[in-house]
Parts: structure tokens; sequence; C-alpha cells
């Protein structure tokens, strides 16, 4: 495998404000906010780890510091445990940053958009394709399957070429999500013909919304810093792949698994029951618990 189709670094943009849960992130980033008994930004990464990944660059902000100090060691709580005998809580503690995951970060000091986001990276990123991690997307392989970026990574060995997770939306919808349209290329893949950032539903080309997961080459970069700002006055990443599609093949990939959007609080709750369902310690007591409610 080529340094041009492995992926080793994966970009998380998490210096968004988090408005839409507030006054749960007035103080603390909702990258942290917990589904079950792990933050957000803990999914993410474990998925991306998962998938061969071992370079986590995460492009923060202002009262961002809670997912430094998250994924640093804590001396003081490892040596309470080890002093009590707590042996599988510490465990668990240090299984949060295993030994060979590399953790870098680097701030976006102004709201310019995902776009400016990730060209923020370029400096950790260097010249290789690179995984971008929405973590307000929690997203699940099926059941004993891999995860969505294990899925994407294994697509990009053999294709060379960008990919973004793609999933069909209600046409309501399409005013939420970057639409794309395109030709299947076998199996799971789709050439992406164009590409729309959040179409009301009377234009949008598909229903066809782009999830929170991309494996990006990184001709990306130059497209970023030579485009203007897009809609909302942000600079834009759907405008960026648009410009990069004129370059490169670009490519729709429908993943396998489940995607809840937990940068809304129906999708954070729905995780946050789904998820707990399925934890081996508090699932069974919890769907009794649920039988037994008065609905």
């Amino acid at each position: 495998m080529s340094n041009q189709t492995r992926v080793r670094k994966a970009v998380f943009p998490v210096a968004g404000l988090g408005t839409r849960f507030l006054p749960a992130t007035k103080a603390s980033p909702k990258e942290m906010l917990p589904v079950v008994d792990k933050p957000l930004i803990q999914y993410a990464v474990e998925e991306a780890y998962e998938a061969g990944i071992r370079d986590m660059i995460f492009v923060t902000g202002r009262s961002k510091r809670a997912i430094e100090d998250h994924f640093d060691t804590a001396y003081e709580l490892e040596n309470e445990l080890e002093r009590a005998g707590k042996h599988a809580m510490l465990d668990l503690v240090r299984s949060i940053a295993p030994a060979d995951m590399n953790c870098l970060f680097v701030r976006q000091p102004r709201s310019l958009g995902l776009g400016h986001a990730v060209l923020c990276a370029e400096p950790l990123v260097g010249n290789e394709p690179f995984a971008v991690i929405l973590a307000d997307d929690l997203m699940t392989g099926e059941a004993g399957g891999p995860g969505v970026m294990a899925q994407m990574t294994t697509a990009f060995q053999k294709q060379g070429r960008s990919l973004l997770a793609v999933q069909e939306v209600p046409l309501s919808h399409t005013k939420r999500y970057g639409i794309v349209k395109g030709e299947a290329a076998g199996g799971p893949l789709m050439r992406i013909d164009e590409i729309v950032e959040k179409p009301a539903p009377e234009k949008a080309p598909s229903r066809m919304g782009v999830a929170g997961r991309y494996v990006l080459t990184p001709r990306i970069f130059e497209e970023i810093r030579n485009q203007p700002q897009g809609v909302g006055g942000e600079i834009q990443l759907t405008d960026a792949i648009e410009r990069l599609m004129k370059h490169e093949t670009v490519y729709a990939f429908q993943y396998q698994g489940k995607r809840y959007d937990c940068g809304s609080k129906e999708g954070f709750l729905e995780a946050t029951v789904e998820l707990a369902l399925q934890h081996p310690d508090v699932g069974e007591h919890f769907r009794d618990y649920l039988k037994n409610l008065s609905i």
C-alpha cells in the first residue's frame, strides 16, 4: 500500500460553538457531550482508530480545552485509581488514548466555515490523503461489521480518489446537507457529477445528502485557498469539492451503518437511547425500564 492511498491522518473540526445545545454548551464543548458513557468526540476518534488512522488532528477554538484534557494523561486520576485497586477503571481511562495514537491540536482563530477549518490543518496533514470526521455525526457500522471510516479507507485504497459518505435524506431536509448527483460506479460508489450546498427542496438535484465523513486528496487544500466565501459568508468545504471535481474524479460512498445527527437534540436523544440499549452493562436494565414507561 503506497502513501498515496494509505490514510494515516484524520482531521476533527471541533471549533464550533454548539449553540443548538445551549445552555449545556456555554462552558463545555458540544463534542464533550456524553452519549451513555463516552463523549461524542471519543466515538469519532475510536472510529478513526479502527480504520488504522493513528494521527488525530483536532482543529479547536477558544473554550475547547476540555477536548485536549480528555485525550491527555490524567496523572492524578490514574494514581488514585491505582491506589484504590480499581484496575478495570484504570485500564478504561488509559484506553482513551492508546500509546500508538498521536493527538495534534491547531487553532481556528475565526469561525469561517468547515472549509477554513480543514485548511487550518494543512501544516499537520502535509501532502497526503486524509480523513475528515465531524463528531456531530455519530456513525456506527452494521452489527459485527466495520465502522464507516474503515469502509471508506478500504475503498480509498482501491480508488485513490476523494470519497464523501452519503445517505438518502427526505426531500424536505435537503436544505440541511450538501446534496450530490452522479452515476453508479460499482458497489457502494457513485461518481459525482454535481454537488450543491444546502439547496432548497425544489432546487435539489437529488436526495443523496453528504454525511459527516470524508476521505480527501491533498489537492483540496489548493482549492480551499483559492475560493471565495460561500453560503452564510463561510468558506464551504462543499464549494472546494466542486472545484476539485474539475481536476479529479470524486466519489460518493453509500456506507453500511447508521448515522445519528447529534448536532440536533432529537438525534442526540435517539443515539443515547439506542446505544444505551446496546450497552453491555446497562442495556438489559434500560430495556426493562423503557418497557414499563407509560408513554
